[in-house]
């Protein structure tokens, strides 16, 4: 079968086995044309909308209404949108229900923590150094971190 757009044949197999079976180098080409891990990604996205959400609203709501720094309103909205996040994807975006739930929380949580800590950086330097809105600030900075998220955890949290 071939994928029109891209004129690069669509795998139906595209398991773990079938991937190592290709060299290093064609690995990454092969992934791309699994439309498996297209559906992964649009689910992924959605859960992770989800979690934008309910990051920003938990964001604006510790910040505003409840008057915290706003790099401590940032890590209380991570800790909501990540039990969001985890449990959407563990059981929806990578259907990995067999796997011991505590290993894959723990292995999300480090993912998630890098993806927090590269989110956070780059939100400080949005408000410190280009003295941007806080919580259009906090948009892109969650924004940036997302691909890192979703390989991590596809790779390595949910081995899929």
């Amino acid at each position: 079968m071939t994928d029109e757009a891209v004129a690069a044949p669509v795998s139906a197999e595209c398991g773990r086995e079938t991937l190592l079976a290709h060299p290093t180098r064609s690995r990454a080409r092969a992934a791309l044309r699994c439309r498996a891990n297209w559906y992964q990604l649009v689910r992924f996205g959605a859960v992770g909308a989800s979690g934008y959400v309910v990051n920003l609203a938990v964001f604006a709501l510790t910040s505003n209404a409840a008057g915290a720094h706003y790099q401590v309103a940032a890590a209380v909205a991570f800790a909501v949108a990540l039990a969001n996040n985890f449990a959407w994807n563990r059981q929806w975006t990578f259907k990995a229900r067999d796997g011991h739930a505590g290993f894959q929380a723990a292995r999300f949580f480090v993912v998630s923590i890098t993806a927090f800590g590269v989110s956070l950086v780059v939100l400080t330097l949005l408000v410190e150094s280009l003295q941007l809105a806080k919580l259009p600030a906090q948009a892109i900075a969650i924004a940036t971190a997302t691909p890192l998220n979703f390989v991590g955890n596809k790779l390595w949290s949910f081995r899929t």
